[in-house]
């Protein structure tokens, strides 16, 4: 009798998240393979398309994950077509242009009435420079890369090495230039980090609106969750029901938020800000009276001794 051959538990798993991911598409969507390097799943449901990209963040995560931001998309009523990369690819890869070549080819975008491309970093590469596959989509890029062409970022651009010797000079390849067939471009981004400050400068054309999120950090969407603000803001820039002061009004709860108020500290002390350590170190532990802040109390006596000053009590 032959024995069995052993089940190798990597590809039985690869297998199982690709049955997932079939289904996700069901009999109204589709699942498609993209080469060794990339997946697309796209689940159908309302009239507004929200064409999603992973970050390099969720890129790293269990490969039992669905596409990033369907979940939340769907769940709202629209239809949503995800893009998923197996690491810090930036979608540069001929298997990902030949995808979305056809899917304009075919009018496969023009059976919605709104478009929408959305990511963070990576995935806001991805949405700024694919969206030229649907000219008059909604772009919203969060703390995303113009291009890693060096020829541009040469001096200034010191992260993602991996990805340096890329090619951004063929097809979709610079997204602040691909995004200005774009409707509009909705660009969420910290100006307190230079690199992505520079890379939001790149994005100049009049169909680019800029939200400055100071302090929020380059994950920037999960400060957003953190302080209660995310689902609130993301809905009201795809349905176009919200203004920029209206996103800056809650942006504001970030000041009460622990998540917040910790980037905030960290940044002061990176800084040998001493001056606004101390000051900001009292706030917040007296804010927070009575349960007090043991964190802020030691920061404040830290900028003070930095300062030459004796350590006072904050109880």
């Amino acid at each position: 009798m032959n024995a069995l051959a052993p089940v190798n538990p990597r590809q039985a798993r690869r297998d199982h998240w690709r049955a997932n991911l079939e289904a996700l598409g069901g009999t109204d969507g589709f699942y498609r393979d993209l080469g060794p390097d990339h997946k697309a799943v796209y689940v159908k449901k309302g009239s507004t398309l929200v064409v999603t990209f992973e970050n390099l963040d969720d890129a790293r995560q269990s490969a039992d994950r669905t596409p990033w931001g369907m979940d939340f998309m769907t769940s709202k009523g629209r239809s949503c077509l995800g893009l998923m990369a197996h690491g810090p690819t930036w979608y540069r890869a001929t298997e990902v242009y030949d995808f979305f070549n056809d899917l304009q080819r075919e009018g496969f975008f023009d059976q919605f009435e709104n478009v929408v491309f959305y990511g963070g970093s990576m995935g806001g590469y991805g949405a700024a420079a694919f969206s030229a596959a649907c000219p008059g989509s909604h772009v919203i890029a969060v703390n995303p890369q113009a291009t890693l062409d060096r020829d541009v970022t040469v001096g200034w651009e010191t992260r993602y090495k991996k990805v340096w010797t890329a090619d951004f000079k063929s097809q979709y390849g610079n997204g602040a230039v691909m995004s200005k067939t774009a409707r509009k471009v909705t660009l969420l981004f910290d100006p307190m980090i230079p690199q992505d400050a520079a890379h939001a400068a790149l994005f100049n054309a009049p169909n680019v609106q800029k939200i400055r999120c100071r302090h929020f950090g380059h994950g920037l969407l999960t400060t957003m969750r953190h302080i209660g603000v995310l689902g609130k803001v993301v809905n009201g820039i795809i349905e176009e029901t919200i203004t920029p002061a209206e996103i800056y009004a809650l942006l504001r709860a970030r000041t009460r938020t622990p998540f917040y108020q910790k980037r905030l500290l960290t940044y002061l002390e990176q800084h040998n800000r001493h001056d606004l350590a101390e000051i900001y170190g009292r706030a917040v532990v007296r804010d927070s009276a009575p349960r007090g802040r043991p964190h802020f109390a030691r920061a404040h006596n830290r900028a003070r001794a930095a300062l030459g000053k004796p350590p006072i009590s904050l109880d």
